[in-house]
């Protein structure tokens, strides 16, 4: 269905208002860059397009009718969203500003995300996110269907329609009970994990498939009876003596370190376990400078993890 079109213009209302401020007709004309006679026609012409008398006519200052002062107050509002518009425009093709609808895999986002805004509102504060949570394949598709603006997502991400900025990368360590054999060693080699019941998330996940490589690597055992919907799951699991896993470093600061006692995470040796953090968008967005600026901004805060290795 097409939209109605408008009666008035912007500028029509912008001479109302003129005139209410300066209840003279030469006036409100002068301060609008316009001769008196083209303002009072322009007045007469909203007039009739709203068939309404918007202002009294007669000697003395001019004063706007009842139905004036009702049009008035709301082309206020008109021109003032308007303005925003135009400011908005401005800064979306300078920086980041107005709304970006953001998703984030459940395995990072909570973990990441409460660090990123708290700096991007410093930085940009006119930029509003608008975030939302889902696992990887969920992100994927509803970024294609334009649900997000971008997401924040473990790669590879293999699209042709989409953009890739890669932003860091982000060691898993293993988690075990704090009685297990393995607890006792400050690192861990990839044979020690022979024979282990490994615990992970559903293969609607990414990390699922690392895990599953790994598994198979070294001979682990990967448990299909036991899949964990969330991080804090398969920790839970993990204490209850059901297996090991694998969890991320970011959850590991928030959420274990100097907090659990029931689960303790070390590291391999001789390599890093590592997961492919990039924020990504659909190419066709037309938005790639902003994008490309709150890549940066999020990588200026991985810094503050010595933990994660940037890229990009």
């Amino acid at each position: 269905m097409a939209a109605p079109v408008l009666p008035f213009t912007l500028r029509q209302l912008r001479y109302l208002m003129a005139l209410e401020e300066t209840h003279h007709f030469r006036e409100a004309a002068e301060a609008c860059g316009i001769s008196q006679p083209s303002l009072s026609v322009q007045i007469k012409l909203l007039e009739e397009a709203l068939d309404l008398v918007l202002v009294e006519r007669g000697r003395g200052p001019v004063r706007l009718t009842q139905a004036g002062r009702e049009v008035a107050r709301r082309a206020r509002d008109i021109l003032d969203a308007s303005q925003d518009i135009v400011d908005m425009s401005a800064t979306l093709q300078t920086g980041l500003g107005g709304t970006l609808r953001l998703g984030t895999s459940i395995t990072l986002g909570p973990y990441l995300m409460p660090h990123v805004v708290g700096e991007l509102h410093r930085s940009h504060p006119d930029l509003r996110l608008y975030i939302r949570e889902a696992a990887p394949n969920v992100l994927v598709r509803e970024l294609n269907e334009g649900v997000h603006d971008l997401i924040l997502t473990q790669l590879p991400v293999a699209s042709t329609r989409l953009t890739v900025a890669r932003l860091f990368r982000e060691p898993l360590g293993l988690a075990m009970p704090v009685e297990h054999a393995l607890a006792a060693r400050a690192t861990i080699e990839g044979p020690e994990l022979a024979d282990q019941t490994i615990l992970s998330l559903s293969p609607a996940h990414a990390l699922h498939d690392q895990i599953s490589a790994i598994c198979a690597e070294t001979g682990a055992f990967l448990s299909r009876d036991y899949e964990g919907t969330s991080l804090d799951a398969l920790r839970q699991m993990v204490a209850l003596d059901m297996g090991l896993t694998f969890l991320p470093a970011l959850y590991v600061r928030s959420e274990i370190e100097g907090r659990a006692r029931d689960v303790v995470v070390r590291p391999f040796r001789g390599r890093r376990f590592t997961r492919s953090i990039g924020l990504v968008w659909r190419a066709s967005s037309g938005a790639a400078p902003a994008y490309e600026r709150l890549a940066a901004a999020i990588r200026d805060t991985a810094r503050r993890f010595p933990e994660l290795v940037l890229e990009g």
